[in-house]
């Protein structure tokens, strides 16, 4: 299958994603045939094409967004988005719950999101991404969402592990990340996206539902600058029961594929 005819056959989830997030008909077209202009001027063919589209689309419709949000605080009266008859997603088995999510009330209700809280709630709650590059290790998908000179750091006090210390550059986080959560994911351990600090972020849990971690993401023009963890216990305390990050991290280690 070429590229084209992969992205025609993505085209009505593309579009939906966008919709969500941008409330528009018109700017969520234009944000489908930007994303198609960047997939077809990208050099390498991703891993998932689907997972590559869904994050490009969310991007340019974040960007979109945020302009968009400038001319609407002027906009005369009420801003209602765009009406849409028929949505061109379809699956059966998930017809009700797409059904609910692009109704009049739920726009509204993400009409109070930040761009970056609508596109993770689009994402997650209607279209069930989750975090499934972190699952599955997916280094090509994970760098597709940080800038070229993205930062990774770790607090842990000396009293935790910590997620890294100091890494910058986007191919070594996206390694780091995926190798490091994908063991955490496979010793059930939770991933639960929360505003950090007034900040788009994450609280890690054990399986017995004690704080791990917490991340936090500095976001700039739809791309993660900076990725903040605390896994201090003394930091976390407030937070309810604190994991034995020392204890999680033995585990994790011998959960590691070989491939890691």
């Amino acid at each position: 299958m070429t590229r084209a005819e992969e992205f025609e056959r993505l085209r009505p989830l593309l579009f939906s994603i966008a919709y969500r997030i941008l409330g528009s008909v018109s700017e969520a077209e234009d944000a489908v045939q930007e994303t198609w202009l960047r997939y077809a001027a990208s050099p390498t063919q991703p891993t998932s094409t689907k997972a590559f589209l869904s994050a490009a689309v969310t991007r340019v419709s974040i960007d979109v967004l945020r302009s968009a949000r400038v001319r609407r605080e002027k906009y005369v009266g009420e801003w209602f988005p765009e009406p849409l008859l028929t949505d061109p997603y379809e699956d059966p088995e998930r017809s009700a719950e797409l059904a609910d999510s692009v109704s009049m009330a739920a726009l509204l209700l993400l009409e109070r999101l930040t761009p970056l809280e609508r596109a993770v709630f689009v994402l997650r709650e209607v279209f069930g991404f989750g975090f499934g590059a972190l699952r599955e290790g997916d280094v090509e998908g994970l760098r597709e969402l940080l800038a070229a000179d993205v930062q990774l750091v770790g607090d842990g006090g000396g009293k935790a592990p910590q997620l890294a210390r100091s890494i910058i550059g986007a191919e070594k986080v996206a390694r780091v990340l995926a190798s490091i959560i994908s063991r955490l994911i496979r010793i059930d351990v939770t991933i639960e996206p929360r505003e950090v600090n007034g900040q788009p972020g994450a609280v890690f849990r054990d399986r017995d539902n004690k704080v791990l971690s917490t991340v936090t993401l500095d976001v700039l023009d739809g791309q993660i600058q900076t990725i903040r963890s605390v896994s201090n216990p003394d930091k976390l305390g407030h937070m309810g029961p604190v994991a034995d990050g020392w204890a999680v991290s033995r585990e994790a280690n011998r959960a590691r594929r070989p491939a890691d």
